[in-house]
């Protein structure tokens, strides 16, 4: 079958363009090393069914940076057949299959949207017809409320002698002697306004390339915390190393689209977070979104943490 062979070469060349091994495939994938050797030389016999040959095939190709549904649609006529195929091929060529003749449910389905945009109108114009009904309808003016009555303070005294007037006037004086002093203690001092713009900024610097072309380094300073978050937006390998390159990321696997990679580096002072597809993935560190400096498809992100003391 040459294009079986062509597919197992196609896929063969891209794994070895990534510089991947069958052992580094089979840790990015979990399929196991002698299904990707079969895949390779086209031998679907030893797969446990037809549905894991496209399901391993669309894996591998992913992981090695292969449009996936490309890859199923050109070869699809020399791959095993899985029962759902059968059982649409089987109702094709079924004699039974008549044609679809339209009858009056079908004209009354075509209507249904005209119908529709006809009540849509007749409810707006009633609609209108009400408000205008209810601005012009007599004795929804607002009522003027009157102008309430004066209230007087009964316990304010006449000041009948020119001692009470130079009493009433101390007690004005302290009255507002005591306003000034709550003012002032109210008033914010220089000190709160140096604390607040003492306040600790975080900064990611510029990535930096690595001579090995596929790790980029970065620098986080200006906080005591480095969690990390990685968004997944499709099928990518993703896996967390500490400085003693050790996994500390204990689920370390291919993750799906809507997926979400949560971890707390704070302790470290050097993380490599390894991608297998960064196109599908988003990092964020304490919150703020990493800007990638090279867009390729596998690449390592290495982040030194200068903690804050």
């Amino acid at each position: 079958m040459l294009l079986v062979a062509e597919l197992g070469t196609r896929l063969k060349e891209a794994r070895l363009s990534k510089g991947y091994s069958l052992d580094d495939l089979q840790e990015i994938t979990k399929i196991q090393k002698r299904y990707l050797v079969g895949i390779e030389e086209g031998n679907y016999s030893i797969m446990p069914g037809s549905f894991y040959v496209r399901a391993f095939i669309k894996q591998y190709a992913e992981a090695v940076g292969l449009d996936a549904e490309e890859i199923l649609e050109t070869y699809k006529n020399e791959l095993p057949s899985t029962p759902n195929d059968q059982v649409s091929q089987s109702m094709t060529n079924s004699p039974s299959r008549r044609k679809v003749t339209k009858g009056p449910s079908n004209k009354m389905m075509e209507a249904m949207p005209k119908i529709i945009v006809a009540l849509f109108i007749v409810v707006i114009i009633v609609a209108i017809w009400v408000l205008w009904q209810s601005k012009n309808s007599p004795g929804t003016s607002e009522e003027v409320n009157p102008t309430p009555e004066m209230e007087y303070d009964t316990n304010v005294k006449p000041i009948d002698s020119e001692k009470d007037k130079k009493e009433q006037e101390n007690k004005d004086a302290q009255k507002n002697d005591k306003e000034d002093t709550k003012a002032t203690e109210e008033t914010p001092t220089d000190e709160d306004d140096t604390d607040q713009t003492e306040e600790m900024k975080q900064t990611i610097s510029a990535g930096t390339v690595e001579a090995d072309g596929a790790t980029t380094s970065y620098t986080l300073t200006g906080t005591d915390t480095m969690k990390l978050k990685i968004e997944i937006s499709g099928p990518t390998f993703v896996g967390i190393r500490n400085q003693q390159q050790q996994e500390i990321l204990t689920d370390t696997r291919v993750y799906n689209a809507g997926e979400v990679v949560e971890f707390d580096a704070s302790t470290q002072n050097y993380v490599r977070i390894r991608l297998g597809n960064s196109t599908q993935a988003k990092i964020y560190i304490n919150d703020e979104l990493l800007t990638y400096a090279q867009q390729i498809v596998t690449q390592n992100i290495v982040i030194n943490f200068n903690k804050e003391q």
